[in-house]
């Protein structure tokens, strides 16, 4: 078996295939960190720090709502959805003409997925495992194009990525039997059973063997990345999983295949590292300069929406809630106000004289208004439909 894995025949004649089994983890022998990615790790990490320093300056469950939806829209448009951010808070707030509801729905599913895996983790019901990861697939795949494909359970036969079959595929995953072994030694390499790895060196290594391991027979790229996010979290690098690392490998999508397969085909951890690591630095610094931006951007209407006077106090309510829901219509925001229509109403086109809210629907009825300059700073990678 070499570094990473072997590939072992499984059929002959015409219709034969190889299929790869993933070595154990950690790597045998240990990653090789030369000064060049010793600093690239190094930066990794203050990046990250620094990240976590700011989000926990801004009220971190208000930013949370946003920043899982923009994980979400990201990690979908890599499977190929055309949803946008816009879209999806559209669809959230009543289900607006002209959204892309089957894609929006599958992104919708995606934040459903994470927020079960936030709970079972911080409620202390189920450590991250194998078993959680099997529920978010369930949460994730329970409807749409991938309700048909075993939610929530690990593949019973044969998968394969690209091509017709697994004698032409690009890439052609464990079966079954090495699966289970291989997901087994991944889940204990998670719980530090084979010695303690630096966290964001272990959300690395787990998400190429995710990737590899392909235990799903729908869904993987999208588990596997969140699998990222998740191992930060329980590593407590952040307390929140504001990290939207899909922004990356969405913009380097043939570079992240190419690194990834490179591990298989060469044992190259060294490259997959360096190409991960400058992607969290990037990601971190990107993710902490827009807090930064909304900071100041949240001051400055707050203290203008404050000097209206008496109409100040329900114009406050409504701009508070389109700051953490960025699209909210009349009914929703008097609902979760406890205000009435036309008191909501009016506030709302308070904030749009100021300029802070703009009604985005054109419509006389069933209106969206939206908190433009933060769901502008927060749509930065999410519009380009790809």
């Amino acid at each position: 078996m070499s570094r990473a894995g072997t590939w072992v025949q499984q059929q002959s004649g015409p219709d034969g295939y190889s299929a790869f089994i993933p070595a154990p983890l950690p790597p045998v022998p240990p990653v090789e960190f030369t000064p060049e990615l010793t600093r690239i790790y190094e930066e990794a990490v203050h990046a990250v720090g620094q990240l976590e320093g700011v989000t926990r300056t801004m009220e971190p469950e208000r930013l949370l709502y946003m920043y899982v939806r923009k994980e979400a829209v990201l990690s979908s448009q890599i499977e190929g959805t055309q949803s946008t951010l816009s879209d999806l808070l559209e669809y959230e707030n009543a289900a607006a003409p002209g959204t892309p509801l089957g894609d929006v729905r599958e992104v919708s599913r995606y934040v459903a997925a994470l927020y079960h895996g936030l709970h079972r983790i911080r409620s202390r019901e189920l450590p991250l495992s194998l078993r959680l990861i099997r529920e978010m697939h369930g949460v994730l795949m329970q409807e749409g194009r991938g309700s048909v494909q075993a939610p929530g359970e690990f593949r019973r036969t044969q998968n394969w990525i690209g091509g017709t079959r697994p004698g032409n595929a690009r890439f052609v995953p464990p079966p079954p039997p090495e699966m289970h072994t291989a997901l087994g030694n991944m889940e204990r390499f998670i719980h530090d059973e084979y010695g303690r790895t630096a966290p964001i060196l272990k959300a690395g290594l787990a998400h190429v063997q995710f990737e590899t391991i392909h235990p799903f027979l729908d869904g993987n790229g999208r588990i596997g990345r969140l699998l990222i996010s998740l191992v930060f979290m329980t590593e407590r690098l952040l307390t929140q999983p504001f990290f939207y690392f899909s922004l990356y490998l969405k913009e380097n999508r043939a570079d992240y295949y190419d690194t990834l397969q490179r591990v298989r085909t060469h044992g190259d951890w060294e490259g997959w590292f360096h190409f991960y690591l400058v992607g969290v630095e990037a990601v971190a610094r990107q993710a902490a300069d827009t807090s930064l931006a909304l900071r100041e951007l949240f001051a400055e209407d707050q203290q203008r929406v404050m000097k209206l006077g008496r109409a100040a106090g329900s114009t406050l309510q409504a701009y508070e809630l389109l700051r953490e829901r960025v699209i909210v219509s009349i009914p929703r925001a008097a609902d979760e106000l406890g205000l009435t229509w036309p008191t909501v109403s009016g506030a709302l086109r308070r904030l749009e004289q100021l300029g802070i809210a703009r009604e985005i629907t054109g419509r006389a009825r069933d209106r969206l208004y939206a908190y433009q300059q933060q769901l502008t700073l927060l749509n930065q990678g999410t519009e380009a439909r790809s």
